[in-house]
């Protein structure tokens, strides 16, 4: 099974070192060096990392033929692809593969069917499932641990205990800092009473 495990960004410097967007958990198992990683798109790999680095925060790593900016350069936004084999598990049992949670049942606590994970979103600040709810409609769910209760793979599904308003928009409850100031002013003016 292949996993997209980076994105390759800048070139960094003049000797061919590339930054790159972390998308594992697992970096010094799959963005070693001697590691070799599929491309997307597939005509830029496959290739091979020569040498890895954290330089201000950030990953760099430099690939075997790559020497110089430009040839750096021209990898910019090439996803680099680990195999994997399915059975894998990450060790820490509170993360999962994208593969693992594709297809799962979302349901509520009391078992309320709310839909199925089609798709999973990388963003910096977090992971959000794409779900596709029986009408066809969908709906994104912040897989964070304050919703995302249980992920439950025995019996394929993922629990969730969303907020109100992000299921049904109905629920949602808006406040306006025009309602604010009209219940503070309300409040005064109680207080005149008194």
């Amino acid at each position: 099974m292949q996993l997209v495990v980076a994105r390759i960004g800048r070139a960094h410097g003049i000797k061919g070192e590339v930054t790159v967007e972390v998308r594992t958990d697992e970096p010094e198992l799959r963005l070693g060096p001697g590691a070799v990683l599929a491309t997307e798109p597939a005509s830029t790999g496959p290739l091979t990392i020569e040498t890895g680095r954290v330089h201000s925060g950030r990953l760099l790593l430099r690939f075997e033929g790559v020497r110089d900016r430009t040839a750096a350069e021209a990898l910019r936004n090439t996803l680099l692809i680990s195999e994997v084999d399915p059975e894998e598990l990450p060790e820490d049992p509170e993360e999962f593969y994208d593969h693992q949670l594709m297809d799962l049942d979302v349901v509520l606590a009391d078992g309320t069917e709310i839909g199925r994970i089609t798709e999973i979103t990388h963003l910096p600040s977090q992971d959000l499932f794409i779900v596709e709810r029986p009408d066809g409609t969908e709906v994104m769910i912040p897989f964070v641990e304050e919703i995302v209760s249980e992920i439950d793979l025995e019996e394929q599904r993922a629990v969730i205990t969303p907020p109100p308003g992000l299921i049904d928009e109905s629920e949602a409850v808006v406040v306006s800092s025009r309602d604010e100031e009209a219940a503070a002013a309300d409040g005064a003016e109680g207080g005149k009473d008194a």
